[in-house]
């Protein structure tokens, strides 16, 4: 007989449906609820990504960190039984304490990659669009989600490297979702076979300016259809204005579709503007931690009580699982005369009419 008693999240007003806090409202077995975290210095000599994730209708939960330092990936992977106490975000060496919600969160870890820093939010946190996708009839994502940017401060080691985290040479980012994702495991049977994925193409652009913070994102189609799309600037505490519908000029690395730079147009008729992208560093996120199509680990997958995995990645040759997930670049942004860093998570895979690329084998010239 299963455990049903009431979970310590119980004893506060916060019940959307009458279910205990340990239950969700739908049975789907891809639900989750997760966050992730991009902290890097404004030079690009370090990246670290780090995100937890819970997973209700297969008792998972996991977390992962993992550090871009020249060409190489530092990564640490821990997974477990989901527990009864959802405000522990802790798994094995990996957590996160919000110390108070929507403004300042302690993240730490001790293991080949260690970190204890300090994230203090800047600017309040924005909602994305909400994000709805099916294959066929079969609603395969439905996501709610919100982006904040602020400093950071502490430290952070991993083999020989140290760095000192402050809040003028060093930028986070963050982003909190919830809703029903895929999860390995599941057989996409008929609406997979018959409604195979012919292309898709993403940016995902969250970037701190002095006095304000932007968040660009838009999702394509193969044949450029957007089911996705928003430019938003946020300036003195409140939502400024919308910039439109973002256009980008992508220049990728010959032979690949790795950006190098990108010129996005934002703005409406009577006042046009130009976000310029300077790649700094890239973390793949699948290598290390544990997106789709990663091979070694994703997230919301059973490896048993207490897992814990740590690995590093050679990324100065090209990696075939780069070339098919979406990939998180550190860069420095300009805007109306303002420098900028902020992350460039990008994705490109398959046909894009808009790109120029015609199959999963197509890249720039």
């Amino acid at each position: 007989m299963a455990d049903d008693r009431p979970v310590p999240l119980d004893e506060y007003p916060v019940h959307q449906v009458p279910l205990s806090m340990k239950h969700v409202a739908t049975g789907d077995r891809n639900a989750y609820d997760r966050c992730i975290f991009h902290v890097f210095d404004h030079e690009g000599r370090a990246l670290l990504i780090l995100g937890l994730g819970v997973y209700p209708n297969v008792g998972v939960v996991d977390a992962y960190a993992t550090l871009r330092v020249g060409d190489t990936l530092h990564a640490v992977r821990a997974s477990d039984a989901l527990g009864d106490d959802r405000m522990r975000l802790a798994v094995g060496p990996l957590r996160i304490d919000v110390e108070e919600p929507l403004r300042r969160l302690r993240l730490r870890c001790e293991d080949s990659v260690s970190y204890d820093l300090t994230w203090t939010a800047e600017f309040p946190a924005l909602w994305e669009p909400h994000h709805v996708q099916r294959r066929g009839d079969r609603l395969t994502l439905e996501g709610r989600r919100f982006v904040q940017a602020g400093g950071v401060e502490g430290v952070i080691r991993a083999a020989d490297e140290e760095f000192r985290v402050t809040a003028t040479q060093w930028t986070g980012t963050r982003d909190r979702s919830w809703g029903v994702r895929p999860i390995p495991g599941e057989d996409g049977g008929r609406q997979a076979e018959e409604h195979p994925t012919e292309g898709f193409h993403w940016i995902w652009c969250p970037v701190r300016f002095e006095d304000r913070f932007l968040m660009v994102i838009t999702q394509e189609d193969a044949d450029g259809y957007r089911s996705l799309n928003d430019a938003t600037l946020v300036r003195d505490g409140h939502r400024d204005r919308q910039l439109g519908w973002p256009q980008a000029e992508i220049t990728y690395r010959s032979g690949t579709r790795h950006p190098e730079r990108a010129l996005i147009h934002l703005g409406d008729l009577r006042k046009p503007t130009e976000l310029d992208v300077e790649i700094l560093t890239s973390s793949p996120l699948a290598i290390g931690a544990g997106y789709p199509p990663a091979d070694d680990w994703q997230h919301g997958t059973w490896r048993g009580h207490g897992w814990t995995d740590r690995r590093t990645y050679d990324l100065s040759a090209p990696h075939a699982l780069a070339a098919y997930g979406v990939t998180d670049h550190a860069a420095r942004f300009r805007l109306d005369g303002q420098v900028g860093h902020g992350i460039f998570e990008h994705g490109s895979f398959g046909r894009h009419d808009p790109s120029g690329f015609t199959g999963f084998d197509s890249v720039a010239p």
